[in-house]
């Protein structure tokens, strides 16, 4: 009976990943507003009206992907900060750590840049106030690293490197053979570390 009960769960847990998976890839693709329930559950498997088993509605779908990867950023950035002692190797890990985000998370980055201002008001306030703690995570390790400098000047840098390694999901996608990705996590860390120092 347990073991029945935890394989329903369990499918359920998948079902609702396969969900925000998918609807993540089709709002980057056609905008929050050109996407319909049925579509999502068309590319799921599912009827629409099925979907109303996990979200209550459309918006409801788009605050569960932007706030669970806010959610994710923090927990991860503080992770990483957490198994490095010296701050720059701690900078060099939330680098790397972003990086990572941005090349898995491409459809994410291009949701949250288009369609923020459709969540919400509850969901777009999570969303910064999880924001506003990841650029914490950052203005910390920053402030141990350049400690002369003021606490606007590196809110200014962090906020630029998101930018740049935002802005991947973007410009990669232009690209007419798409490097590998090893070679854009490079090119991004270096260029993001490089922001950083300048």
């Amino acid at each position: 009976m347990t073991s029945g009960v935890s394989e329903r769960g369990r499918a359920k847990a998948d079902r609702h990943a396969a969900i925000l998976q998918e609807a993540a890839a089709l709002f980057a693709e056609r905008g929050f507003s050109g996407v319909s329930l049925e579509d999502i559950g068309s590319a799921v498997g599912v009827s629409g009206p099925a979907l109303y088993r996990h979200f209550a509605n459309k918006q409801a779908l788009l605050g569960a992907i932007l706030v669970r990867v806010s959610e994710r950023l923090l927990s991860g950035g503080r992770a990483v900060v957490g198994e490095h002692e010296r701050p720059a190797q701690q900078l060099r890990a939330l680098v790397a750590f972003h990086v990572e985000f941005a090349l898995r998370d491409a459809d994410v980055i291009r949701v949250q840049d288009r369609d923020l201002g459709s969540l919400s008001d509850e969901d777009r306030h999570t969303v910064r106030r999880l924001q506003r703690e990841y650029v914490e995570v950052w203005i910390g390790i920053l402030s141990a690293v350049h400690p002369a400098r003021a606490n606007d000047d590196l809110r200014v840098r962090a906020h630029a490197c998101f930018g740049l390694i935002n802005s991947t999901p973007h410009s990669v996608r232009a690209l007419r053979s798409r490097p590998a990705d090893v070679e854009v996590r490079g090119i991004l860390e270096a260029m993001a570390l490089a922001a950083l120092e300048a």
